[in-house]
């Protein structure tokens, strides 16, 4: 007897599904942000060595060299900046979908020393003389860019005007001069502003390396690699068209090898690849090229763990048993391999994470999130919409599972 009521749930659940794939995956999408490898752009390596002879390299400062990268990256105005550390002294910077490489090679090259020197050229304020975030920018009368400065000690600010009264006092960012204004008042309350034809650009990227400050260490590129806009298109176009492809050729495979149980893993892997996205949408996460490798890799254990589960039912129907006899022990059979191989590569994976580079850990991650979602869809989900089905009591004949009649031992 059928069993309306299990099919219409199934019906619903892929209507469902349908409907959020069909109207939320170009969205989604969208948001997702491409590396450097498949967008363009560039990185660069750089060593970082401490700024006093005798000062070791650690933890802490690689993670404020970092942080102050970034910051002077930002700046720059470049959207989702990779900035990642790379034991023992390496900082690793990565730039995707900029066209002036040059210019921010140049802005990151600058964060070293940040200072201010009067006219002799002697040093009388740090950078760090300057209030957290002390620099912002303002409009005078005419609304024309101008610096706004606060400074954390007044009195010393203060006295800096006193003595430079009427003389420039020019700010330096190693030994590039940023800026020259002229003292042209002692200024008493900490607060000063700098006038000047800027645009509002220039304004802008002036306050947001003033407040970026200086950097705790030096920087030595070692190495640059640079991949063209158009180079990162094609790489992204072939993939999605080899991704066609070999979707194309596992959902034909599985549906004239299993069957109904085919249909249900084809559904799940399309639910499968629309939850990957949702979740790298939800960790803003940059989607590179190991990335993808990543993916693939996780899509055909996702196919692997439907297949161990299918041929399990196989076996238990072609040995007697009932439909829903042989697919409960298809399922539990099936079970502790299926989780043994993804947590046994969940493990390798986190160990890619922690001794890997950039790209490595790039990899590692989509693996390590894929093989969750894997277990959530091609496990669990396949299993609960093919219970469904045969609970509908409506294929119940062995030919909607791949099995002939002449196959089975016993009728």
């Amino acid at each position: 007897m059928i069993k309306w009521s299990r099919f219409v749930l199934f019906l619903i659940v892929l209507a469902a599904l349908a409907g959020l794939v069909i109207t939320t995956t170009v969205p989604v999408s969208k948001n997702i942000v491409l590396g450097l490898d498949l967008q363009g752009g560039f990185e660069i390596l750089y060593k970082v060595e401490p700024l006093e002879a005798g000062q070791k390299v650690t933890t802490d400062l690689l993670k404020a060299t970092a942080s102050m990268v970034e910051k002077r990256v930002n700046v720059g105005g470049v959207q989702e900046p990779e900035v990642t550390i790379e034991n023992p002294d390496r900082v690793r910077v990565k730039l995707a979908g900029v066209t002036d490489q040059e210019k921010m090679r140049s802005l990151i090259g600058k964060p070293a020393v940040l200072t201010f020197r009067d006219e002799q050229g002697n040093i009388v304020l740090q950078g760090s003389d300057l209030a957290p975030g002390g620099a912002k920018v303002g409009f005078d009368d005419l609304k024309r860019p101008k610096i706004l400065l606060k400074f954390a000690n007044a009195s010393k600010f203060a006295d800096v005007t006193k003595n430079n009264l009427g003389k420039t006092v020019a700010i330096y960012l190693d030994d590039q001069m940023l800026t020259n204004p002229r003292i042209n008042s002692v200024i008493t309350g900490g607060n000063a502003e700098i006038t000047g034809s800027y645009t509002l650009q220039e304004a802008n990227e002036l306050a947001g390396i003033l407040n970026a400050g200086a950097l705790p260490s030096k920087l030595v590129e070692l190495s640059a690699n640079s991949v063209g806009a158009s180079l990162g298109q094609m790489a992204l176009q072939k993939t999605i068209y080899a991704g066609y492809i070999g979707g194309a050729v596992i959902f034909l495979f599985m549906l004239l090898v299993y069957r109904m149980p085919g249909m249900i893993a084809n559904i799940t892997l399309i639910g499968f690849t629309y939850f990957c996205l949702l979740v790298l949408d939800w960790m803003h996460a940059t989607l590179t090229l190991p990335g993808i490798a990543g993916f693939i890799l996780s899509v055909g254990m996702a196919v692997d763990a439907n297949i161990i589960t299918y041929e399990r039912i196989q076996e238990e129907i072609k040995s007697g048993k009932t439909i829903l006899s042989a697919f409960r022990a298809g399922q539990r059979r099936s079970f502790i391999t299926i989780i043994d191989s993804h947590v046994t590569t969940i493990i390798a994976a986190l160990v890619l994470l922690y001794v890997g580079t950039s790209s490595i850990q790039g990899f590692a991650t989509i693996l390590i999130m894929t093989l969750i979602v894997s277990l959530i869809t091609n496990v669990f989900g396949s299993r609960f919409l093919l219970w469904l089905l045969i609970k509908a009591n409506m294929f119940r004949k062995p030919a909607w599972y791949g099995v002939k009649e002449s196959e089975i031992h016993e009728l």
